[in-house]
């Protein structure tokens, strides 16, 4: 470890039954942009992903497949493994339940569990979804005409009785309400802390954690008829990925834990918020500091759906607008967290309007400029004005305002601030008029050119985590050494020097150009 403050972020694991789609970019986008924020804010990172492969879908998958599980999910996974590529996303471990490590860190959870008295044998009778794999109270379910009991997901539910170990939920709630009350940022957004508050104070059973009907899962150490019910599998990850149940990586996991945020969409969030901090904290391990439930994504007003057509790939977005500007409409089309529509309609006039028009448009007209009138060379910046100052105060004061929203996950605010001082630099632009000062005054031409350059070094700086490749185009035209783009580089200490050549000017943000009707 290198004395850094460590960073632990993770996505929830993919389940293999999915293919990828929208929503899965949307959630390790966000901790992708977390993670690669903190990276350049000087924190040590840890970025975990990967996929969820045992239970009673995936046993059924396999064999509607002639498959055997094992080759069902090796198959699967790899295409959340294309998904890190197509997106570029930036994570540090990738981890697949069937792995030995945490099978072995499962293993040592449960001991401990039993050896602390939170699990013990019983019998299970009770309404089961195997799609949510999920357990449901008759409280919870809605009756079809037909006689079918539905859960509030849509899926479909069917009784079930069998032996069972169970975790004694019930004797955590007063507890999980201290720790809520005791962490007001533990669930994320507010309202969603609300949700979890209710239903806990509502009663908690204690909860079904091992099944005997099917076989593909973790065994329960010293029963082999009961696999571990696969909510208790999958959470573990989290912990496997840090080093728990591994004698070698003590020390890792005591740098690594508690995880600094997990990421999940709200359908999952009473797993991670009320039964993965009960599991932890009946083993004397810490909670995570905070889970974040974030909204779902509809397609042109319509709720995805197979049988609609309506699933989006996200290599197909990636294809048709690019990488960098559908990672930007994604995290600043709606407020995070909230539920939001995606629409091609929205995507252009994002594309064209924040990042051609606005963004795009200074970065071009400002280097343009340098190049034509100042023989592409960073001008000397003399004396500045007060307008010149007010400028760069505002975009060397965005780290501390964007840094402030990162970290409570607020991606839409830390973008619109940033957008903020890009009007501003526009309207200076056009306030100042560099091209009519080349005339009358080339020095004052050549300071508002170094502002402006200035400033869209910060600009630069800032979108990294958001748009990579983009920014790292824009900073290599402005000349900024590689290892010059942390943000330890803001600031006057670090601008840009005069009597630097830049590389000819490129346009780093095409508009989106329709294509015309074919006859």
């Amino acid at each position: 470890m290198d004395g850094k403050k460590p960073y632990y972020v993770t996505t929830p694991i993919y389940y293999v039954n999915d293919v990828p789609h929208i929503g899965h970019a949307y959630t390790t986008l966000a901790c992708d942009v977390l993670a690669r924020f903190m990276r350049l804010d000087g924190r040590d990172v840890k970025f975990l992903t990967g996929t969820d492969e045992h239970g009673q879908k995936v046993e059924k998958s396999a064999r509607s497949a002639g498959m055997t599980p094992q080759a069902f999910t090796d198959r699967v996974s790899q295409n959340f493994r294309d998904l890190v590529g197509a997106m570029k996303f930036s994570n540090d471990d990738f981890i697949r339940t069937t792995e030995p490590r945490h099978v072995r860190a499962c293993q040592a959870l449960w001991q401990t569990l039993v050896d602390k008295g939170e699990i013990y044998l019983g019998s299970y009778h009770g309404w089961y979804a195997v799609r949510d794999e999920a357990f449901y109270g008759e409280d919870e379910l809605t009756t079809t005409p037909t006689g079918r009991k539905i859960a509030p997901s849509g899926a479909e539910c069917e009784w079930v009785e069998e032996p069972s170990y169970f975790f004694r939920l019930s004797a955590w709630a007063d507890r999980l309400l201290a720790h809520y009350e005791a962490n007001p940022d533990f669930i994320l957004p507010p309202g969603k802390r609300s949700e979890v508050m209710a239903f806990v104070k509502s009663g908690l059973k204690d909860l079904s954690v091992s099944r005997t009907t099917f076989d593909w899962g973790i065994p329960v150490p010293g029963d082999d008829k009961h696999i571990m019910y696969v909510w208790l599998d999958a959470l573990t990850n989290y912990i496997t990925a840090a080093g728990y149940g591994d004698p070698a990586m003590a020390e890792d996991f005591s740098h690594w834990w508690p995880a600094d945020l997990h990421m999940v969409g709200k359908d999952i969030l009473r797993f991670h918020a009320i039964y993965w901090p009960a599991f932890l904290m009946a083993a004397g391990i810490a909670p995570p500091l905070r889970v974040f439930a974030h909204g779902w994504w509809t397609i042109e007003g319509q709720k995805m759906s197979k049988s609609l057509g309506n699933v989006i790939a996200p290599q197909a977005l990636i294809e048709t607008y690019g990488l960098d500007p559908t990672r930007y409409f994604l995290l600043r089309e709606v407020p995070f967290g909230n539920d939001g529509d995606f629409s091609h309609r929205a995507m252009v006039n994002r594309l064209n309007g924040d990042l051609a028009n606005d963004y795009g448009n200074l970065v071009q007209r400002v280097l343009s400029m340098i190049a034509k009138n100042l023989s592409g060379i960073v001008p000397e910046p003399g004396v500045l004005a007060e307008s010149d100052r007010r400028l760069l105060d505002a975009a060397d004061g965005l780290l501390g305002t964007v840094r402030a929203e990162i970290e409570v996950q607020a991606f839409h605010k830390a973008l619109d601030a940033i957008w903020a001082v890009i009007g501003a630099a526009n309207r200076y632009v056009d306030e100042q008029a560099p091209w009519a000062l080349k005339k009358k005054d080339p020095p004052r031409m050549a300071a508002v050119l170094y502002v402006l350059a200035e400033t869209i070094r910060h600009l630069a700086l800032l979108t990294q985590p958001i748009m990579p490749d983009a920014s790292a185009r824009i900073l290599d035209q402005l000349g900024v050494a590689a290892d010059a783009r942390q943000f330890a580089n803001f600031g006057p200490v670090h601008a840009l020097t005069p009597g630097t050549p830049l590389p000819p000017p490129q346009g780093v943000f095409p508009r989106f150009v329709e294509a015309a009707p074919t006859a």
